[in-house]
C-alpha cells in the first residue's frame, strides 16, 4: 500500500496565512512563510499553498511569496489561486512551485486542463474541488465557494481525471473548519470511482479524523489547516499515531 500523505494548507490572503469556518470568518493564522519552514522540518509530506482572494480580486498568485516559501522548504510544494493560463504556471513552477492547483478556471475553461497536463504533465497537475450538499446532492462551488453551480461532484471529477488532471483536491465546505471529520462518505465514492489520487480536505478535528478519512473514505492523503497551524495537532504525533492504527505514513 502507498504511504498515505500528510499536508498542510496554508491559505493566503494579502500575503498572510488566514483560516476560517465554512469558508468565512477569516482569522489571522502567521507568516506563510515562517509556517512553510516549521512545517517542512516537521516532517509534512507536501505542502499546499492557495491565495484564496486571487480568483475572487482577478490578479495572479503572489509569485514572489511564493518563491520566498519555495525556498525554505525541501518538500513538494502545491500553488493555486487565479491560476488560468499555462503562461501563469510557467511563472510558478519557475518561482519554485512544484505543482498547480487550479479550480474556477478549471470549471470555466475545462479545456485549460488538458493543455496544463500536455504542457507540464500530469503529475504537475492538481484540479481542486470545492462542493457542498444541496438537496442531498454534492454541488462544485466556484470562487473560494461563493459561486454555486449545478455541476455534480462526481461528473466533474470523473471529467477532470479524463481531461488529464493528476490529482483531486476535494474540500467539503459543509465540514470546513468545523473539526467534526472529514466527507468520508463523498470521499470513498471518489476514490472507488477515480483512478487518480483524492486529497481530502475540511473538517480535521483531531487524529481518528486523519485515520477515517484514509481507512473509510480511501482518501491518499489528508489536508488540514487550523488544527496544524494553531498547535492542536503536531505532525510527528499524528504520524505516530497513524502508524499504530497501521496506517503506512513517512517517517
Amino acid at each position: 500500500m502507498l504511504t498515505k500523505r500528510i499536508i498542510p494548507c496554508l491559505d493566503i490572503k494579502n500575503g498572510r496565512t488566514v483560516k476560517g469556518v465554512n469558508f468565512i470568518d477569516l482569522k489571522d493564522a502567521g507568516d506563510p512563510v515562517e509556517l512553510a519552514a516549521a512545517y517542512a522540518r516537521e516532517g509534512a509530506d507536501e505542502l499546499v499553498f492557495l491565495d484564496i482572494s486571487a480568483t475572487e480580486e482577478r490578479r495572479k498568485t503572489l509569485a514572489e511569496l511564493v518563491l520566498k516559501v519555495a525556498e525554505k522548504v525541501n518538500i513538494p510544494f502545491t500553488v493555486g489561486g487565479g491560476i488560468a493560463s499555462v503562461e501563469d504556471v510557467d511563472i510558478l513552477l519557475q518561482n519554485g512551485a512544484d505543482k498547480i492547483s487550479i479550480n474556477s478556471s478549471a470549471v470555466k475553461n475545462p479545456d485549460l486542463i488538458n493543455k496544463l497536463a500536455d504542457k507540464f504533465g500530469s503529475q504537475c497537475v492538481v484540479v481542486a474541488i470545492d462542493a457542498k450538499q444541496i438537496d442531498g446532492k454534492w454541488k462544485v462551488h466556484l470562487v473560494g465557494g461563493k459561486v454555486p453551480t449545478e455541476i455534480d461532484l462526481f461528473e466533474w471529477a470523473a471529467e477532470v481525471e479524463e481531461r488529464g488532471a493528476g490529482e483531486i483536491l476535494f474540500t467539503s465546505m459543509d465540514h470546513d473548519g468545523t473539526k467534526e471529520g472529514f466527507a468520508n462518505e463523498a470521499l470513498a465514492k471518489l476514490s472507488t470511482s477515480l483512478n487518480i489520487p483524492i486529497i481530502a480536505s475540511g473538517g480535521a478535528g483531531n487524529m481518528d479524523h486523519f485515520a477515517d478519512t484514509f481507512t473509510k473514505g480511501l482518501a491518499d492523503a489528508a489536508l488540514a489547516a487550523s488544527v496544524f497551524h494553531f498547535k492542536e495537532i503536531g505532525i510527528p504525533e499524528l504520524k505516530s499515531s497513524l502508524k499504530t492504527k497501521g496506517i503506512p505514513v513517512r517517517t
